[in-house]
């Protein structure tokens, strides 16, 4: 076969400020839009009718789930700057605009491009954490359903933080201040009413929220 045949051509750029292209302005403006959407949510929570917020709550379902395989997804493969730490920053925004660790889910990716949706092996056990055939039976793929809306209460943390860090120190201090960031937001969300004057204990806000971040993540 003719090596030319399976040579893969990469964009490149001449920007300061950008790696592969100047058209990543495009996915890095959709996150930074995320994460404002999502704070919005919490601003506007104690103000505007319910109809109105479940409206709204599951447009940013919607959002979560274009972000994770649209932006977020692009971002691990492509990193979209030049600089280390604006790149480092741009996972905390992904992180506490879809709540995840941005660092954590590199791993959990990678490590589906290694089994690439595997069968079981002897013991159940598949390389890809996420194989629609893990649960399922006889060699056969899982129900739909079933795949989609339990994939979300079967991630393993301890598998993907000793995976991360095989990568070393770096990473893994990385990822976990990513959760650390975004489950700091989530607390102050729960804590604080941003009503005027302030009141506390934010449980019908998290009452709403948490569903639409449960669908946005299925």
């Amino acid at each position: 076969m003719n090596a030319d045949a399976i040579r893969i051509e990469r964009p490149s750029t001449n920007s300061k400020l950008f790696a592969q292209t100047r058209w990543d302005a495009v996915p890095v403006a959709a996150g930074l839009f995320h994460l404002a959407y999502f704070l919005g949510l919490y601003f506007l929570y104690p103000y505007a009718p319910l109809w109105v917020m479940l409206i709204l709550g599951f447009i940013y379902s919607l959002m979560i789930n274009a972000n994770v395989n649209g932006v977020s997804h692009n971002f691990i493969h492509n990193p979209f700057f030049r600089s280390q730490l604006l790149n480092r920053i741009f996972g905390v925004i992904e992180s506490v605009a879809c709540c995840f660790s941005q660092t954590y889910y590199d791993v959990v990716h990678m490590q589906h491009h290694k089994g690439n949706a595997d069968r079981p092996d002897e013991n159940g056990e598949t390389i890809d954490w996420i194989s629609i055939y893990k649960h399922g039976h006889d060699g056969e793929a899982e129900n739909p359903w079933g795949y989609v809306f339990l994939s979300f209460f079967r991630d393993n943390p301890g598998a993907i933080k000793r995976e991360l860090a095989k990568r070393g120190k770096v990473e893994l201090r990385w990822g976990n201040i990513e959760l650390a960031v975004f489950i700091t937001v989530l607390i102050t969300m729960a804590v604080i009413v941003p009503t005027k004057p302030i009141h506390f204990i934010n449980w019908r806000f998290m009452l709403f929220f948490l569903p639409f971040f449960y669908l946005g993540h299925c």
